[in-house]
């Protein structure tokens, strides 16, 4: 299994964002790969992984979300156990990033108040 990437950055995003990245990997081996489990780091990470047997060559994909209502910086990983033989069947997937307070409307001027004639 080889990951065309094992870290990634969400970057600097806005609470309420889009959470939704993805990790694509390729199955190296010479057997089918099939994806035990995904566990994320805290229930604020969550990953969906294929179910189905993955063919020696193809490609698929992780996708992971993470709570973008958690303001300040975040460093998390997802960690997925396999059914490889070759001892390698445990692969940490990380990402990090910075979540900033949703940007508030700036309030209407008040409108002004009349001293008008008494």
């Amino acid at each position: 299994m080889s990951f065309d990437f094992d870290d990634l950055d969400y970057g600097t995003i806005n609470q309420g964002d889009e959470p939704l990245r993805v990790f694509t990997f390729t199955n190296t081996g010479n057997a089918p790969l099939q994806i035990k489990s995904a566990q994320g780091s805290c229930g604020c990470t969550v990953p969906t992984y294929p179910k189905e047997e993955i063919k020696p060559g193809e490609k698929s994909k992780i996708e992971v979300r993470y709570d973008t209502n958690r303001i300040g910086q975040f460093q998390k990983t997802v960690t997925l156990t396999t059914n490889e033989a070759d001892g390698a069947n445990t692969h940490i997937l990380k990402i990090h990033g910075l979540v900033n307070a949703k940007p508030t409307d700036q309030a209407a001027p008040a409108a002004p108040q009349g001293g008008g004639n008494h």
